[in-house]
């Protein structure tokens, strides 16, 4: 498998945060490194000067504090390289050697530990997320952030669309799944929804309201008794001349606006009523029909391979987008895009509402508890499997390297602290084996 090298998986360029974290390093190494050389000067000097008992303690110190330097320096050096020592070498340059069980590692304790259901509950219930939502786009700064932002995004997909070959893809897709459309029997499903028990009764109460109300107006008598005085001197001319056709007009219209309005007031108060029925029955008709007549199905293949090949009708919805997408650019281009603007008061209605609004942030806080519990095993899974590819891709020396870029400063430190630690040791160690002379010597 080809590995890749981290500098082109985080940057195109060695950053100047990694060339601080570089000296960071070189200066902690040197810190760790000259404390060592000291403590071997001093081992030194001890056989240089005339030998007693505090010589031999001093000896005894450094002597004990330089093994603990190396003893720390191999511990340390083995993670990020190899150290060609005779049986020991094996057991060096720890993180390359170990690269994809660390990554494998690294993965199963993001995805158990960080992305379970439970974390994700735990950190919503702490949060608060919709106070937090709410805050932020009560800020008209923030909510003209989020116009400023969609509309990037929006400039981004139109810029995205407008690839030759990707309005390429886009045509062939729209025609595959024209051409996969069963339009009479979609037709049928989505009527049979529209009125599966009896839903449609509903929109008719409505109308039935609705035109009750019409006839009651004025403009409609009026309208319904011009249309009986032009009925009467088109179709008897001889009997308009005799008989008083404004007035028959006027009373016809009363007495057609009473009847139908009594009709409509009937079938409104009867849900049961006869022509209730009659439209459930004509409606079920026509779903069956739909649905197995062969007269119907040949309409909708008709249909079908019109909207999949007719070029005007083609001609037309390109000349209709391309119109859009011109009006789209203009205003996503300008300083105050009314899109913009939309956004940013939509986000600020949305915060209004949910910081005013103390049961809605909480059912909103449940339903993003429910969907993390749900959703969160699925996520979690795809975000480890990432992480582990991705780790295993990485160059196994070149993530030694960054690895001790990030952490090395900080190990260094253990060396430091292993000679320090080492030389008190020695001294523990120094005291206890001449406690008698020491103790003469005090005295």
């Amino acid at each position: 498998m080809e590995m890749l090298p981290l500098q082109d998986e985080f940057s195109p360029g060695v950053s100047a945060a990694a060339a601080a974290r570089a000296a960071h390093l070189a200066r902690a190494k040197r810190q760790a490194t000259g404390l060592f050389v000291a403590v071997v000067v001093v081992f030194a000097l001890t056989y240089v000067f005339p030998e007693n008992l505090w010589v031999k303690c001093l000896r005894a110190m450094s002597e004990a504090a330089m093994v603990g330097a190396l003893a720390d320096w191999f511990a340390v050096s083995a993670l990020f390289r190899r150290i060609p020592l005779p049986y020991l070498s094996r057991h060096t340059n720890i993180i390359a050697r170990n690269k994809d069980r660390i990554g494998e590692n690294l993965s199963v304790f993001v995805r158990d530990r960080f992305l379970d259901a439970p974390s994700l509950v735990t950190m919503i219930r702490r949060h608060d997320p919709a106070e937090m939502l709410a805050q932020w786009l009560t800020a008209p700064a923030n909510a003209g952030l989020l116009g400023h932002q969609v509309s990037r995004l929006l400039a981004t997909a139109l810029d995205t669309i407008e690839d030759d070959k990707i309005q390429e893809l886009l045509n062939r897709a729209a025609r595959s799944l024209i051409g996969q459309l069963d339009v009479s029997r979609t037709m049928a499903a989505a009527l049979s929804a529209l009125t599966y028990e009896r839903r449609h009764q509903v929109l008719l109460d409505d109308l039935l309201v609705r035109l009750n109300s019409l006839l009651q107006t004025p403009e409609t008598r009026t309208f319904i008794a011009n249309t009986l005085v032009n009925w009467i001197k088109r179709e008897h001319p001889l009997k308009q001349k005799v008989l008083p056709t404004d007035w028959l007009g006027g009373k016809g219209a009363s007495a057609i606006s009473h009847a139908v309005e009594t009709l409509l007031v009937e079938v409104a108060k009867d849900p049961d009523h006869q022509l209730r029925d009659a439209l459930d029955l004509a409606i079920e008709r026509l779903i069956e029909r739909m649905q197995h007549d062969p007269d119907w199905a040949q309409r909708g293949e008709d249909i079908r391979s019109y909207l999949q090949n007719d070029e005007a009708l083609g001609t037309y919805v390109h000349e209709i987008w391309a119109d859009l997408r011109s009006r789209l650019r203009a205003d996503l281009q300008d300083e105050h895009s009314a899109i913009a603007r939309n956004v940013s008061r939509m986000g600020q209605w949305l915060g209004m509402s949910l910081a005013g609004d103390a049961a809605l942030r909480l059912r909103l806080n449940v339903r993003l508890e429910l969907w993390a519990a749900q959703w969160a095993p699925d996520v979690a899974q795809s975000v480890a499997e990432h992480i582990r590819a991705t780790v295993q891709r990485w160059d196994a020396e070149e993530m030694a390297e960054l690895v001790e870029q990030h952490i090395g400063s900080d190990l260094q430190y253990i060396r430091i602290n292993g000679t320090i630690v080492g030389g008190f040791i020695g001294l523990v160690l120094f005291t206890i084996s001449h406690a008698t002379l020491i103790w003469q010597a005090v005295r």
